[in-house]
């Protein structure tokens, strides 16, 4: 079992920068390969950015590359992404997820993928 939580959300205006945390505690860190995925009101969650288990390879949807960056430190058990150039249309609620099974990069874009979710942190980008 693995419990993630997130923190760093919060109000932005556009242009801005935030950066997200996902605390992970239980089974031991390095075994997961980490997603952020992020749900608008009204619309299915998508997929924003992936990391493999050593940070290695990371992967991003199109409408965030260049502007942010996922990471991890798995000494500290934690992942993070940090976001810059917010728009308007990033605000959402932010889940991180874990994925405990070898993925390739196609899976690690599909949420049925992840065994473990947090609890969702919203960021808010105001015009």
């Amino acid at each position: 079992q693995v419990q993630l939580v997130e923190s760093g959300g919060g109000l932005v205006q556009a242009g801005g920068s935030l950066r997200l945390s996902c605390a992970a505690s239980g089974r031991t860190f390095l075994w997961y390969a980490m997603g952020w995925f992020r749900q608008a009101t009204g619309k299915e969650r998508e997929f924003v950015a992936a990391i493999s288990r050593s940070g290695s390879s990371t992967y991003y949807a199109d409408s965030v590359k260049d502007r942010f960056t996922i990471s991890r430190d798995n000494a500290k058990n934690t992942a993070y992404l940090q976001m810059n150039s917010l728009k308007p249309e990033d605000t959402a609620v932010y889940y991180c997820a874990a994925a405990l099974r070898l993925l390739g990069s196609s899976a690690l874009r599909d949420d049925r993928s992840y065994d473990y979710w947090g609890q969702g942190t919203q960021v808010t980008v105001s015009s």
